[in-house]
């Protein structure tokens, strides 16, 4: 069988392959093996004829890659795929003052990010093993389709439920697009040609990022947010299309999908999937509702936290009787290179969402702007993000090491979100703009220090993500319904509160209206404080991922 060939490492050097020159693919490494130890030279004859008509006899077979066309179609698809993904995650940070307004939702501003991260963690574990036993253009396609479905959802969401509930299935579908775009392209072209093409792909997946928030400020000011969600269906259509028509190669057969029905809940460890979902709905539910809705000391919210517990400790123990066929191996779970990554992922990415999120709520409620000026005025950190971006390549290369760029990116991040603790109504622009250029720099070095994928790194990034969108949340509700008492007295906070981000200049004005935005801007700088902790963890765990040399070897001379 023709397997796509990974060299044997360890898992800290399938963690850093975004910098290689020689097969970024492979930082899905793990799955490929396992893929490869179940099928190669063991699958049956049923099974080998139904994933590509392959000749029992016939234990080598020549590779069919694809050329022209076919891969300019293949390419043009994913790219889109991956763009839409990632740009889905910040094109709504400067809708979402916005929608509070019209949804008077401004204690939701958080799901409105965390829902889309926690539909896409509680999924991604999953994601590996099913990609492992259905053909991957059928499940690409599916995982597609299903985040078009949540982002219809939120385009026509009628309430703030609607909205975030269509956040979550947009969410569950993104968990497999990402992985499912590196596997297809390694599936599609040789070793030598993954790096170029894995290259395009991420570097469109950066700008999506990037991006993000000044397309979502054009689209809410000069039409509606709305189509922040409807831009997805278009541009998806065309992905739909060039997937089904496009011959994608097949390079490891997949056993028939019956045989995998029959015996799905062994294949994806369902029951663990069963316990593992529930626990993490109920702790995000207890950050985000606990100090809010309910008091922390309420029975609801430690009922949430003690479930949660509970869960969790079900499932390490099913976990480690189901062993290297759970969901989340256990066995490379607990290696210092991988837990190390996770941690410093994890709060990396938390970091980023919590910068995207709240510096647009800064701009549009703080200082009053348009959501078009909201997305102008994040242009400093836009840039100096792709400009970082870039150049973090070359710098790895003459460096030879990861991990000095992300502690160096560690320390921007840091700083800058510490900076940001600092905005006020009265924050000069000067000072604004190099607060965002430094990290902005810190996040383009950063995010491409993130591996390309690994289901279990993956899935830290969407749980941080999810989680510390939910707690920031929880700090800015908290700090703000107690300050404005402190500052301005004589305004009903509740009011306040259930106007939205930006409705409140409607009935509140002058000595307390300022008042108010004191309180306002002083309440986001305390969820910047804690993602300039983040920034803080991340340099700290960065230490254990592990040192290795990536710059290419000399060719030893002949004795």
């Amino acid at each position: 069988m023709a397997s796509i060939e990974a060299p044997s490492q360890q898992p800290s050097d399938a963690l850093v392959l975004a910098n290689r020159d020689d097969d970024p693919s492979s930082t899905s490494s793990i799955q490929h093996e396992k893929l490869d130890s179940e099928l190669d030279g063991k699958q049956s004859a049923e099974a080998a004829k139904a994933a590509g008509g392959l000749r029992v006899q016939d234990q080598n077979p020549e590779p069919v890659w694809a050329h022209g066309f076919q891969l300019w179609a293949i390419m043009v698809a994913v790219a889109l795929v991956v763009f839409l993904m990632l740009l889905d995650g910040t094109i709504i940070v400067a809708a979402v003052p916005r929608i509070t307004d019209d949804f008077h939702s401004l204690n939701d501003i958080g799901w409105y990010g965390a829902a889309y991260q926690l539909g896409s963690a509680v999924f991604q574990p999953l994601t590996g093993k099913i990609y492992m036993k259905f053909k991957p253009k059928w499940t690409y396609l599916a995982f597609f389709i299903l985040f078009e479905i949540g982002s219809l959802l939120c385009g026509v969401a009628t309430s703030s439920n609607m909205l975030i509930g269509g956040r979550v299935v947009a969410g569950a579908g993104a968990s497999g697009m990402f992985n499912g775009s590196l596997i297809i392209i390694s599936e599609c072209a040789p070793m030598e040609r993954r790096p170029t093409l894995t290259g395009i792909v991420m570097g469109l997946a950066q700008l999506g990022l990037a991006s993000g928030p000044l397309f979502g400020g054009l689209l809410t000011e000069f039409v509606t947010w709305r189509w922040c969600f409807y831009l997805n269906l278009p541009v998806g259509s065309v992905v739909i299309a060039l997937i089904i028509l496009v011959r994608i190669p097949q390079q490891h057969p997949r056993p028939p999908p019956i045989s995998v029905f029959r015996s799905l809940h062994t294949h994806l460890d369902l029951l663990g999937f069963a316990i593992f979902a529930p626990a993490l709905i109920m702790l995000l539910l207890a950050c985000q509702y606990g100090g809010t809705t309910y008091a922390w000391s309420d029975s609801r919210i430690i009922g949430l936290f003690c479930g949660a517990g509970a869960m969790f400790i079900v499932f390490l123990v099913w976990d480690y009787h189901k062993g290297d066929e759970a969901m989340i191996p256990i066995s490379i779970a607990r290696m210092r290179t991988v837990w190390t990554s996770c941690m410093v992922y994890g709060l990396m990415m938390s970091n980023l969402y919590l910068a995207s999120y709240w510096v647009p709520v800064y701009f549009q409620g703080v200082k009053g702007v348009s959501p078009v000026k909201s997305g102008i005025y994040l242009l400093a950190m836009i840039v100096a993000h792709v400009f970082a971006a870039l150049s973090s390549g070359p710098i790895v290369n003459t460096v030879g090491y990861t991990i000095p760029v992300a502690l160096f990116a560690s320390v921007l991040l840091s700083v800058g979100c510490g900076l940001f603790g600092t905005f006020s109504p009265s924050t000069p622009v000067g000072k604004w703009l190099g607060y965002q250029i430094l990290y902005g720099v810190g996040r383009g070095l950063g995010i491409q220090m993130i591996p390309l994928a690994m289901a279990l790194v993956t899935f830290s990034q969407s749980f941080g993500a999810a989680l510390f969108l939910s707690l920031g949340e929880t700090i800015y509700s908290n700090s703000f319904g107690s300050l404005i008492h402190e500052y301005a007295p004589s305004v009903n906070a509740t009011e306040v509160m259930d106007a939205g981000a930006t409705g409140f200049r409607s009935f509140v004005s002058g000595a307390d209206l300022e008042s108010v935005l004191i309180a306002y801007a002083k309440s986001i700088d305390r969820v910047f404080y804690m993602a300039a902790g983040l920034a803080a963890g991340c340099f700290i765990f960065a230490w254990g991922m592990g040192w290795k040399d990536l710059r290419k070897k000399k060719g030893v001379s002949k004795a």
